[in-house]
C-alpha cells in the first residue's frame, strides 16, 4: 500500500492542530483555577531568543494551512496575527483546519513533483513537493507545536505524551 501526499500532510496537520486545540483548552482552565493572567502564558518562551506561545501556534497554523495550500497549488490564506486570547488562538486553529478541510486527496496527490517556493524569513527556498512536505513543512510545523507543547508544560500545565498526540 502507497501512502498519498495528501494522506502524510491535510490529516496530519488536522489531528495534532485537534490536538493543540485540546491543549489550549486545558491550558485556559488551568491558568483561570490558579488566577493566573492568560497573557503569563501566552508570552511565554523556552528561551529568551525563541518565540513566545503566540507566535509558536501562529507558525503552526501558517505551516499547516501553507503546506497543504501549496501542494493543492492554491494560494494560502492570510491570516492576521492578531490573536491576544486563548480564545482568539482556539479561532485560528478551527479558520486552519476548516481551511485544511476544504482541500481534497484530487488536489494534493501528484504533487511529489511540484514546484514549491517559499520565503523563509530573508531566503527563497525552493523545492520539490515531496522534500518540501518531508524535509521542511512538517519538521517546522512540528518544532512550532512541539515548543508550544513545551512551553506550557515548562510553565507547570500537566501535560503528558496522549495530549500531545490524540486520541489513537
Amino acid at each position: 500500500m502507497n501512502i498519498s501526499m495528501y494522506q502524510a500532510c491535510a490529516p496530519v496537520f488536522d489531528r495534532s492542530l485537534g490536538s493543540l486545540a485540546a491543549i489550549l483548552t486545558k491550558a485556559a482552565a488551568w491558568a483561570e483555577a490558579r488566577k493566573i493572567d492568560p497573557a503569563v502564558l501566552l508570552s511565554a518562551r523556552l528561551a529568551p531568543d525563541m518565540f513566545p506561545l503566540t507566535r509558536q501556534i501562529q507558525i503552526a497554523c501558517d505551516f499547516a494551512k501553507g503546506t497543504c495550500a501549496r501542494l493543492a497549488g492554491v494560494e494560502p490564506p492570510k491570516f492576521e496575527d492578531n490573536e491576544t486570547s486563548f480564545a482568539d488562538f482556539q479561532a485560528r486553529i478551527a479558520k486552519t483546519r476548516q481551511f485544511v478541510a476544504t482541500l481534497t486527496a484530487a488536489q494534493i496527490d501528484g504533487s511529489e513533483d511540484r514546484q514549491i517556493n517559499v520565503k523563509a524569513g530573508p531566503r527563497e527556498l525552493s523545492f520539490k513537493g515531496l522534500a518540501y512536505l518531508t524535509g521542511y513543512a512538517l519538521p517546522n510545523f512540528f518544532f512550532h507545536y512541539t515548543t508550544a507543547y513545551a512551553i506550557l508544560r515548562h510553565n507547570g500545565l500537566e501535560l503528558s505524551k496522549p495530549d500531545f498526540i490524540g486520541s489513537v
